[in-house]
């Protein structure tokens, strides 16, 4: 049988080579006769040459240094951005102490211990007139009951269960608390933001002030957050403002039988020799708004947390700032609903009401900002001066 494998002295793998080169040649020029597949590529090889970086990249050197000289000027402003937020600090520690007054009054009024004035209990609402008309019909009402039955109108001490209504109506809150923290919670008569004194590292404690109960014998149960307001050695151009670093919880001292953060289980163990079974009881942790005050530590020693832990411990630094931000300075609203409402109404917009931008805005996107300060995911706070600051 004759061998196929050379036609007039050419190896058939070379034919086989050259077949593949024209098909290939020729599914290129049809490719690079398509008018969309052309101006597609053109699209990438702009995006591509007209990054900054590699923009910065075909400078001469003399522009490189000049350059490098205002990244110099940059740092000089970070450092003196981060002395800034320092005296706002300060700032925020001086009308603390006048908002104090107000708030211990505040206090007063919530535990019972003193009954507003007429004048300081006056208050008129928007819709005065639905109100009043829905409080004349109470009247006939009240009026009728009374002719059938005298009943006293019940008086209770102060606003019952004042703060414990706040977690209760706060997502963020709520989600900490159990059904076992309840009881404990309704206990709670104050919580106080106080601020670091002067010379003393950037800082701010929440003060949870608490009524004899039967669950511990503290009476102030406190969370301290560490903050820090100076740029990054290793990035300086990253920073943004004052951000909290870390934090530290307090003891609780607990009565006999009622820490809520752990739970007592029995389990069985078999003994591998005698096959005999043995029970043992031990204490594992509980899901508790109690937790709040054992939090995880930041790692300080140059170890990167996991994921999870970073998780954590960022929603922490969350909740804290929303304390001292929202939580403290406007707790009757909270109480009321009124203040989640103000904040529902800065929620991003119902599907459908997406508006598609046109000329210049064309890709422009726009940040969520509370008008006070904001917390990045790192614990970041970031006041914007051009608005009065909340505390």
């Amino acid at each position: 049988m004759a061998d196929n494998s050379f036609s007039d002295g050419v190896p058939s793998d070379s034919l086989e080579a050259a077949k593949n080169t024209s098909t290939s040649e020729k599914l290129t020029d049809q490719v690079m006769q398509n008018p969309q597949v052309l101006a597609a590529l053109q699209e990438r090889l702009d995006s591509v040459s007209h990054t900054p970086s590699s923009y910065i990249e075909t400078l001469p050197k003399a522009v490189k240094r000049r350059i490098n000289a205002l990244k110099q000027l940059q740092v000089k402003c970070a450092h003196i951005e981060a002395k800034f937020y320092e005296e706002v600090h300060g700032l925020e520690r001086k009308y603390a102490a006048l908002y104090q007054p107000l708030f211990d009054k505040r206090r007063e009024f919530v535990t019972g211990d003193v009954e507003p004035t007429d004048a300081e209990s006056e208050w008129h609402s928007e819709n005065e007139e639905e109100d009043k008309l829905a409080g004349d019909m109470k009247n006939k009402v009240v009026i009728a009951e009374k002719e059938a039955a005298p009943a006293e109108e019940p008086n209770p001490k102060g606003i019952p269960g004042f703060w414990f209504t706040i977690f209760r109506n706060v997502d963020m809150l709520s989600e900490l608390v159990q059904e076992y923290d309840e009881p404990i919670l309704k206990h709670l008569q104050d919580i106080k933001v106080r601020f670091s004194e002067p010379g003393q590292p950037m800082s701010f404690v929440l003060e949870f002030h608490f009524e004899p109960n039967d669950y511990f014998t503290n009476s102030v149960l406190t969370k301290t957050y560490k903050m820090k307001s100076e740029p990054d050695k290793a990035d300086p151009f990253s920073f943004e403002g004052p951000e909290i670093v870390d934090c530290d919880g307090c003891t609780i001292d607990w009565k006999k039988g009622k820490n809520v953060t752990v739970k007592t289980i029995k389990k069985k163990q078999k003994h591998k020799g005698r096959g005999t079974v043995r029970t043992i009881i031990k204490q594992v942790p509980n899901d508790s708004f109690f937790n709040f005050f054992n939090p995880l530590k930041a790692s300080g020693d140059g170890e990167s947390l996991d994921e999870d832990s970073e998780f954590t411990l960022a929603s922490d630094f969350e909740i804290g700032h929303f304390f001292r931000e929202r939580i403290v300075p406007r707790a009757v609203l909270y109480f009321t609903g009124e203040a989640i409402e103000d904040d529902d109404n800065f929620e991003e917009g119902e599907e459908g009401e997406e508006e598609e931008l046109e000329g210049d805005e064309e890709g422009e996107e726009e940040d969520d900002v509370d008008v006070n300060s904001k917390v990045s995911f790192s614990g970041r706070l970031q006041p914007v001066c051009a608005t009065p600051l909340s505390f």
